[in-house]
């Protein structure tokens, strides 16, 4: 015997898909209910959709007129207890349960589809951003933090841990899910108050979402940031040819940090990914400066590298 309606699962796909504009890490939003942002999310029908990852692509199309390359699945979200994606509007009650997927792209020309919009990545996630330091990326937090951890060493513990506000404690950019996960369990955004049916507090950080759109990206910016040390990710991010001034901003768009710049280009020396092109940029506003492009061969090989990310100390 099937499930009754409301003891069912409904599936449903978001996809996380990253661009850069303006030397700014974007996200592709549409309208969410209630003015909040929503990640381009559809429902899987196995009737119609021979393949989840099929079907991802033909609504992101749909729903904002672009086209995927290269995607690769995140993470299957469905807590009990949370707004957890809807699939479709409707009576049914059923538990729904979302797949999310990361996509990257060098193409971030405006969305073909009206509603649809890039949207900067840390301004849903300002405490994302260190590149003016931790009390700049802090200071919203810190009270609402201590009033949650309120002496006990081990919440404490968690908030350092995390977020590093002073030294021996070390800052990890890829610990963005968790971040935000802290910041929901202590009712600190506005996807928290939502859940639990209260007012949202004053001056909550970042850009709500809709559903638990927020929560996937979290996911899906700190798989990113993961991945930029160990696999050439930010290459797909890039147009075919470069200045190392703007690699290096699109590494630090990525990943919050400021990083320092010879360091940085000897570490992309030493990686073999990039080559001269023997011509000259004009558009740096100054000194003209050299283009580079990748180099010949498949960057998604097993031995290909990632980059360097060497912070400002």
């Amino acid at each position: 015997m099937g499930l009754p309606a409301e003891q069912g699962v409904r599936i449903g796909l978001s996809a996380v898909v990253i661009a850069l504009r303006d030397r700014k890490a974007c996200v592709l939003t549409t309208p969410g209910d209630d003015g909040a942002l929503a990640l381009p999310f559809g429902p899987f029908d196995p009737a119609r959709d021979r393949t989840f990852e099929l079907a991802l692509r033909a609504f992101v199309t749909a729903q904002t007129g672009f086209r995927l390359g290269f995607v690769e699945q995140l993470y299957t979200f469905g807590d009990l207890g949370r707004d957890s994606p809807r699939a479709t509007p409707g009576p049914e009650r059923r538990r729904e349960v979302s797949v999310g997927y990361l996509a990257l792209t060098a193409d971030a020309a405006d969305a073909p589809l009206a509603e649809a919009r890039w949207t900067p990545v840390l301004d849903i996630f300002p405490w994302e951003d260190r590149r003016d330091g931790a009390a700049a990326c802090l200071a919203p937090l810190l009270d609402g933090l201590t009033a949650w951890a309120a002496g006990d060493p081990r919440r404490q513990a968690r908030v350092d841990a995390l977020f590093a506000p002073a030294p021996p404690h070390r800052w990890n950019e890829g610990r963005v899910l968790e971040r935000y996960e802290l910041l929901y369990e202590a009712g600190l955004v506005a996807e928290a108050a939502r859940d639990r049916d209260q007012p949202v507090p004053p001056g909550a950080p970042g850009r709500v979402m809709a559903s638990d759109h927020r929560r996937i990206l979290a996911t899906g910016l700190g798989r990113l940031r993961s991945k930029l040390k160990y696999r050439p990710v930010l290459f797909d991010l890039m147009p075919p040819t470069f200045t190392l001034s703007e690699l290096q901003a699109a590494a630090e768009a990525v990943a919050g940090l400021s990083l320092h710049k010879q360091n940085f280009r000897r570490g992309v020396e030493r990686t073999g990914l990039v080559e001269p092109t023997g011509r000259l940029s004009a558009a740096t506003g100054g000194r003209p400066a050299e283009l580079f492009r990748t180099v010949g061969g498949d960057l998604s090989a097993a031995d290909a590298l990632g980059l360097p990310l060497p912070a400002q100390r």
